[in-house]
Protein backbone atom coordinates (compact mmCIF):
# COMPACT_ATOMS: atom_id res chain seq x y z
CA UNK A 1 0.00 0.00 0.00
CA UNK A 2 1.22 3.95 -1.12
CA UNK A 3 0.30 6.87 0.42
CA UNK A 4 0.73 10.08 -1.28
CA UNK A 5 1.54 13.49 0.22
CA UNK A 6 1.57 16.58 -2.55
CA UNK A 7 2.64 20.03 -2.24
CA UNK A 8 1.22 22.71 -5.00
CA UNK A 9 3.19 25.73 -5.16
CA UNK A 10 2.14 29.02 -6.78
CA UNK A 11 4.29 31.52 -7.75
CA UNK A 12 4.67 35.48 -8.03
CA UNK A 13 5.73 36.90 -10.82
CA UNK A 14 9.27 37.61 -8.89
CA UNK A 15 9.12 33.57 -8.75
CA UNK A 16 8.68 33.54 -4.65
CA UNK A 17 5.92 31.53 -3.18
CA UNK A 18 2.64 33.35 -3.61
CA UNK A 19 -0.09 30.24 -2.27
CA UNK A 20 0.95 26.85 -0.54
CA UNK A 21 -1.62 23.85 -0.31
CA UNK A 22 -1.26 20.83 0.53
CA UNK A 23 -3.41 16.88 0.36
CA UNK A 24 -2.41 13.35 1.88
CA UNK A 25 -3.72 10.56 1.00
CA UNK A 26 -5.25 9.97 4.93
CA UNK A 27 -6.57 13.32 5.44
CA UNK A 28 -10.00 13.64 6.35
CA UNK A 29 -10.58 16.90 4.19
CA UNK A 30 -11.66 16.21 0.84
CA UNK A 31 -9.86 19.15 -0.89
CA UNK A 32 -6.39 20.83 -0.61
CA UNK A 33 -5.89 22.46 2.34
CA UNK A 34 -4.36 26.13 2.56
CA UNK A 35 -0.86 26.71 4.44
CA UNK A 36 1.41 29.75 4.66
CA UNK A 37 4.35 27.71 5.50
CA UNK A 38 6.00 24.18 5.67
CA UNK A 39 9.25 22.81 6.50
CA UNK A 40 10.23 19.18 4.74
CA UNK A 41 13.06 17.63 6.25
CA UNK A 42 14.53 14.50 4.94
CA UNK A 43 17.21 11.79 5.73
CA UNK A 44 19.55 10.05 3.49
CA UNK A 45 20.98 6.97 5.48
CA UNK A 46 23.36 6.58 2.75
CA UNK A 47 24.70 9.91 2.24
CA UNK A 48 24.38 10.51 6.19
CA UNK A 49 22.96 14.22 5.25
CA UNK A 50 19.53 16.15 5.71
CA UNK A 51 17.58 17.20 2.73
CA UNK A 52 15.65 20.54 3.57
CA UNK A 53 13.26 22.11 2.15
CA UNK A 54 11.29 25.51 3.55
CA UNK A 55 8.65 27.48 1.74
CA UNK A 56 6.55 30.27 3.39
CA UNK A 57 4.54 32.77 1.60
CA UNK A 58 4.62 36.38 0.88
CA UNK A 59 1.50 36.46 3.47
CA UNK A 60 2.93 34.52 6.66
CA UNK A 61 3.82 37.42 8.79
CA UNK A 62 6.72 37.80 11.36
CA UNK A 63 4.31 37.17 14.46
CA UNK A 64 2.98 33.73 12.45
CA UNK A 65 6.55 32.52 11.56
CA UNK A 66 7.86 33.08 15.44
CA UNK A 67 5.14 30.77 17.00
CA UNK A 68 5.37 28.71 13.68
CA UNK A 69 8.72 27.87 15.09
CA UNK A 70 8.13 27.56 18.61
CA UNK A 71 5.28 25.04 17.83
CA UNK A 72 7.62 23.40 15.30
CA UNK A 73 10.28 23.29 17.95
CA UNK A 74 7.97 21.41 20.63
CA UNK A 75 6.71 18.72 18.25
CA UNK A 76 10.25 18.32 17.25
CA UNK A 77 11.12 17.71 20.90
CA UNK A 78 8.08 15.58 21.06
CA UNK A 79 8.99 13.17 18.21
CA UNK A 80 12.81 13.36 19.29
CA UNK A 81 11.55 11.56 22.56
CA UNK A 82 9.26 9.37 20.69
CA UNK A 83 12.01 8.06 18.05
CA UNK A 84 15.09 7.89 20.62
CA UNK A 85 13.41 7.34 23.87
CA UNK A 86 15.86 10.50 25.17
CA UNK A 87 13.96 12.16 27.17
CA UNK A 88 16.63 14.68 28.78
CA UNK A 89 17.40 15.58 25.02
CA UNK A 90 13.97 16.35 23.97
CA UNK A 91 13.68 18.35 27.66
CA UNK A 92 16.72 20.85 26.23
CA UNK A 93 14.42 21.06 22.84
CA UNK A 94 11.36 22.27 24.77
CA UNK A 95 13.09 24.06 27.16
CA UNK A 96 15.33 26.08 24.34
CA UNK A 97 11.54 26.58 22.55
CA UNK A 98 10.07 27.92 25.98
CA UNK A 99 12.90 30.42 26.45
CA UNK A 100 12.60 31.52 22.60
CA UNK A 101 8.99 31.63 22.59
CA UNK A 102 9.85 34.02 26.38
CA UNK A 103 12.50 36.16 24.32
CA UNK A 104 9.82 36.73 21.53
CA UNK A 105 6.88 37.53 24.07
CA UNK A 106 5.20 34.68 21.58
CA UNK A 107 2.83 32.66 23.90
CA UNK A 108 1.23 36.38 25.39
CA UNK A 109 0.74 37.13 21.65
CA UNK A 110 -1.02 34.35 20.80
CA UNK A 111 -2.94 33.10 23.88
Amino acid sequence: MKKRIQLDISLDENQLPDQIEWSATDSPAENKQACKAFMLSLWDGEQKNTFRMDLWTNKMEIDEMNFFFYQSLITMADTFKRATNNEEGAHKIKTFANQLAEDLNILKKNS
